[in-house]
């Protein structure tokens, strides 16, 4: 049952499937998250200079700047250290994954491999690890 007396926790979610969009959005918000969304990387990319937020649920494969460039940027511009970065992808070779965590992401995630349900429970218990 979320905790409906706390302040949400703002969740920056990246994808460009705009049902995943849909489907993760209302999973977060019936936990009690603030969502924001951008579908693509470079929206995302502005979205984080301009706003804080606890964590970040980021595809991998997305047209114009896939996940591993907005990884980067983040890690040049020294963005990371102030969200909790979760790769949610459905690439899932031991290199994709490596590479991930290599630029910065906290978790990886494989998309196929959990529920949406399964999925917020990983981001929860990922801020419960930060206090």
């Amino acid at each position: 049952m979320p905790d409906t007396n706390k302040e949400p926790k703002k969740l920056l979610l990246v994808d460009d499937d705009e049902f995943l969009l849909d489907m993760y959005s209302m999973k977060f918000r019936e936990a009690n998250f603030s969502i924001d969304i951008a579908s693509s990387g470079s929206t995302a990319l502005e979205k984080m200079k301009n706003n804080t937020y606890d964590v970040v649920l980021l595809d991998i494969v997305m047209p114009s700047m896939d996940g591993f460039e907005v990884l980067a940027e983040l890690k040049k511009n020294n963005l990371l250290g102030k969200a909790i970065i979760i790769v949610l992808s459905n690439l899932g070779q031991k290199e994709d994954i490596e590479r991930g965590i290599q630029l910065g992401a906290t978790d990886y995630v494989i998309k196929a491999h959990f529920t949406p349900r399964e999925v917020v429970e990983k981001v929860q218990y990922q801020l419960s690890r930060k206090k």
